[in-house]
């Protein structure tokens, strides 16, 4: 079996150690002989490096594994996948996307609403030029990026290397919902054949088949209505999350169609989540006092130790495990159906082609293939259509320097809604992130 290369882009990421443990335990079916870590940050991706050097010399003594800072040294020829989950900015600024907005009475998240919109013209950039760095030195390689916020990025991506069918946007979120239907229904998500549409964050799964052909959705729907929505990996779970994951049974109770991402809550009920949300102390600061601080405790004590076999931190981790089985269906032609992110191109036939659209798609060495959807119910379109007009709207603001398209994209945004209050949010952000984005005219 040939054995691979594979590029970690931000290595000092605290869900790195996950990905790195699927690895070690994915070594009979996705063989990998030479894994280069590579982050700007040189002492957080320090700690994981030093973990990943103790975890290997146990799990995996043969893999061939360096850490770096230097990009000369992670774009190399020789790379068959690149798994990218970089953050521009870091928690600094991903504290301002979430604070800022809140100071003025508007959702604050990282991926969602005015903060989204700030991450999202921050990672354009880097994610280009990522690319571009790749594409230098490999024309093959695939990448698979987790980067967020994936929506607006997958626009951005599409626009600028339109003929690229080797980059693949994908996220862990419908993955994290099928291993949470599994453990409801004591099932393995892998047995799931899902039917979901929809952008990134903001999607549904319309239909759930078992191994049978029978539709397990309405058994879900009424165990959720009857007895609430907890993540598979609810013991692992900062407070936020699990007040995340229990706004389900109400979006069930609300429009009891389908069952939705659970991102939509923003959208949907903005004003509610709003008084749940602490302009003092937000989901940065409890990631930083809970999982941030639970995950590089461990991966320090684990280099000082020098054993890694007690360390259980990180467990049943959706992230690490996910990317790795994407990769493997790519790289084994299997052809497994995964939830990934694509242009439209009619998948969903009564949205725009040019939508990256969030779907079920076989994956294959040459690339996904994707389920056809159809129409849609006007409800759910309309709302994809304001919500995608937004992320188009923000990558060309981006793309153009574009004050007028940024101010519209903000306008349209469902945890928005106010012109002015768009523009005085924009005025705030542009500058705070000044020196990320560019210049807005």
């Amino acid at each position: 079996m040939k054995k691979y290369t594979v590029l970690i882009v931000g290595g000092g990421s605290t869900w790195t150690p996950g990905l790195l443990k699927g690895i070690c335990a994915r070594q009979e079916t996705f063989p990998i002989e030479k894994l280069i870590m590579y982050d700007v940050n040189e002492e957080r991706q320090q700690v994981i490096g030093d973990f990943a050097k103790t975890l290997f010399r146990e799990d995996y003594p043969e893999i061939d594994f360096h850490y770096t800072t230097s990009k000369d040294e992670a774009f190399t020829e020789s790379i068959d996948f690149v798994f990218v989950q970089m953050r521009t900015g870091g928690y600094t600024m991903r504290e301002q996307d979430e604070k800022i907005p809140l100071e003025m009475g508007l959702i604050g998240q990282e991926t969602c609403g005015p903060g989204g919109f700030a991450y999202g013209m921050r990672s354009i950039k880097d994610m280009i030029e990522l690319v571009q760095n790749v594409r230098k030195h490999n024309k093959e390689a695939w990448i698979l990026n987790y980067t967020n916020p994936a929506a607006i990025v997958a626009v951005a991506l599409q626009n600028a290397f339109p003929e690229d069918k080797r980059i693949l946007n994908i996220c862990d979120q419908p993955e994290n919902l099928l291993r949470s239907y599994g453990r409801l229904l004591n099932m393995n998500e892998r047995d799931f054949d899902p039917v979901y549409f929809g952008l990134n964050h903001f999607g549904w799964f319309t239909n759930l088949y078992d191994p049978e052909g029978k539709d397990l959705l309405p058994l879900l729907r009424e165990t959720i209505l009857d007895g609430g929505f907890r993540p598979a990996d609810h013991e692992q779970r900062d407070q936020s999350w699990l007040d995340t994951y229990a706004m389900v049974e109400q979006m069930v109770r609300d429009f009891p169609d389908y069952l939705p991402n659970t991102y939509l809550q923003y959208y949907l009920y903005p004003d509610k989540v709003l008084q749940k949300l602490n302009p003092s102390f937000t989901r940065t600061n409890e990631v930083q006092n809970g999982r941030e601080k639970r995950v590089f405790d461990d991966c320090r004590r684990v280099s000082e130790t020098g054993t890694a076999k007690d360390s259980n931190v990180i467990v049943n981790d959706a992230h690490g495990e996910f990317i790795l089985i994407v990769a493997e269906s790519i790289a084994h032609n299997k052809g497994n159906n995964f939830i990934v992110i694509l242009k439209n191109n009619g998948i969903v036939s009564n949205l725009p082609d040019d939508a990256m659209v969030e779907v079920s798609a076989s994956l294959y060495a040459n690339g996904p293939r994707p389920y056809a959807v159809g129409d849609i119910p006007v409800f759910y379109k309309g709302l994809i259509e304001g919500q995608y007009a937004y992320e188009r709207l923000t990558a060309e603001a981006f793309m153009e320097g574009s004050y007028a398209k940024a101010l519209q994209a903000l306008t349209l945004n469902r945890t928005i809604v106010s012109a002015s209050k768009a523009r005085e949010v924009l005025d705030a952000l542009i500058e705070a992130n000044q020196g990320f984005w560019p210049e807005l005219r």
